[in-house]
């Protein structure tokens, strides 16, 4: 039954349920966490994060990328591309999976919510700023720390040093929650195409009570600029690592 197509899927809907679940929590009304704020969320998604990947292991994804922009980094990084359309339409539908559960799980929520700006965050992001060159220039910097970072994290120097096997993730998990705080702040750290892409599809075809529109104008930016910053740290990583 496992396979690397339904590890990245698999780790990509457990990482959107437990990571866009936060912010439902804390953003809607009624809800136990509400008002929780941006820590809650920041380490909400960090903990989404571990428990993404140890699940795409699991599930037979020893890469266990959950997200098109590490995939694109280490395909350019290594030259093998033999993954990258596979792993992207699995982390994608994975990531549409997720977001149609936390819709779910909070569903009498959402008719107490009168903001439909609140129901969007539960899904994608948005720019504390709307400046377009600016907002990518912060995905670009955030997705290329995320993929250079776990390239080291996961390099001979460092895993030569007595590094213990199976810490991997749980430092990963640790790197996402430091760019959620250090570098979340302007656009909602997307650095994942598919976090925003699938969940912002889901917004748009699902029956959210009182949903306003998905912001398609702003959808370019968390998919382009991840997917930037994941390239240019694949370059990054070849040129010393490799």
């Amino acid at each position: 039954m496992t396979s690397p197509f339904f590890g990245e899927f698999m780790g990509t809907a457990v990482l959107i349920l437990l990571g866009n679940g936060v912010v439902a929590n804390v953003l809607l009304k009624k809800s136990k966490g509400e008002g929780g704020g941006w820590m809650v969320i920041a380490s909400g998604w960090a903990f989404a994060v571990l428990m993404g990947v140890i699940t795409a292991v699991a599930c037979g994804s020893r890469e266990a990328h959950i997200n098109p922009a590490v995939t694109l980094g280490f395909a350019l990084a290594s030259g093998d591309f033999s993954h990258l359309v596979s792993f992207v339409c699995a982390q994608m539908l994975g990531a549409i999976v997720g977001a149609t559960l936390v819709w779910l799980q909070y569903l009498p929520h959402w008719k107490e919510t009168p903001d439909p700006s609140l129901k969007l965050a539960c899904y994608s992001t948005g720019p504390a700023i709307r400046n377009a060159p600016m907002n990518a220039i912060s995905e670009i910097i955030g997705t290329f720390v995320l993929v250079f970072v776990v390239a080291a994290i996961f390099s001979k120097t460092v895993s030569g040093t007595g590094f213990t096997p199976g810490y991997g993730p749980y430092l990963v998990a640790c790197l996402v929650w430091g760019i959620g705080l250090s570098l979340g702040g302007p656009t909602g750290y997307a650095i994942n195409p598919a976090r925003d892409l699938g969940p912002r599809i889901a917004h748009a075809i699902l029956p959210i009570a009182g949903k306003g529109p998905s912001d398609w104008g702003y959808a370019l930016v968390p998919i382009i600029g991840p997917l930037v910053g994941g390239g240019a740290a694949g370059l990054a990583i070849r040129a010393i690592w490799m």
